[in-house]
């Protein structure tokens, strides 16, 4: 703001003096205001965006092996209160979801759409497939037919199906506990395989090939930078579980090197 104020009130001195710098200052003001409203509101679309098309490709996903279940609707009707929706967002996720359970819902057309809105941002692609991801996981069983469909969704938004593979490692309770029955039903070495899965690294790589996958994932899943791309407010908690299982997974495979060592 006060750049503009400033370079504003610069040029309207050098063709005003004193009356063309008070006017520059304004015009320099106004068009501040004017950028951040459109940028203010772009962030608001994505966000609006990113809700309606999450929970109508979770309608999808949910009647993926031929019927959407009164349970997968619990799952769905838990997610309006795990992301704090108001009751008008609430009632556009509703909308959605049951726009996705229809015959004719076109999940390519919905996934390009999102691809659009979101600009195609890496962590916000990643983040929509967490939420799906977490969705048919609630369980703690993912169908093949939701393992599909998953793979369908992540080509659909240009991710590799190694990330379904990641999330779904990431959502056994290996590592936060909320499905599949917790870490403690899962040995060691099976904790360390989907440690390595969640980092997207092989465990021949080397400890700097770990610590540099390690502080990109971080980075790139950061609530506050994926907050700035467009990711609602409401979905912070999943963003901080994500990098809390991200950093346990990095701890899992270091604990076990330095023991191996």
């Amino acid at each position: 703001m006060l750049v503009a104020l400033f370079f504003g009130g610069m040029i309207g001195y050098a063709f005003g003096r004193f009356p063309g710098l008070l006017i520059g200052a304004a015009l320099g003001a106004f068009a501040f205001n004017l950028l951040k409203s459109r940028l203010l509101g772009k962030l608001q679309d994505i966000q609006a965006g990113f809700v309606e098309s999450v929970f109508a490709v979770m309608g999808a996903l949910c009647k993926a092996d031929g019927q959407v279940t009164r349970d997968e609707i619990q799952v769905a009707e838990a997610m309006f209160v795990r992301f704090r929706l108001n009751e008008a967002a609430k009632a556009k996720a509703k909308d959605a979801f049951s726009r996705g359970k229809s015959p004719d819902f076109d999940l390519d057309a919905e996934l390009a759409h999102f691809l659009k809105i979101s600009g195609r941002q890496p962590a916000l692609l990643q983040m929509f497939l967490q939420v799906q991801v977490s969705a048919v996981a609630a369980d703690g069983v993912i169908h093949p037919a939701e393992h599909a469909m998953l793979v369908r969704i992540a080509r659909g938004l240009g991710l590799p199906e190694s990330q379904v593979d990641q999330l779904e490692a990431m959502l056994r309770g290996s590592f936060s506990g909320h499905a599949g029955g917790g870490a403690a039903q899962r040995s060691s070495s099976q904790q360390l395989e989907d440690a390595y899965k969640v980092l997207g690294v092989s465990p021949t790589a080397s400890d700097d090939e770990l610590k540099k996958a390690y502080r990109k994932l971080m980075s790139e899943n950061h609530p506050d930078k994926l907050a700035g791309k467009g990711l609602p407010e409401t979905m912070r908690e999943m963003a901080e579980e994500r990098t809390r299982e991200i950093s346990h997974a990095y701890d899992i495979i270091k604990d076990a090197r330095k023991k191996a060592s």
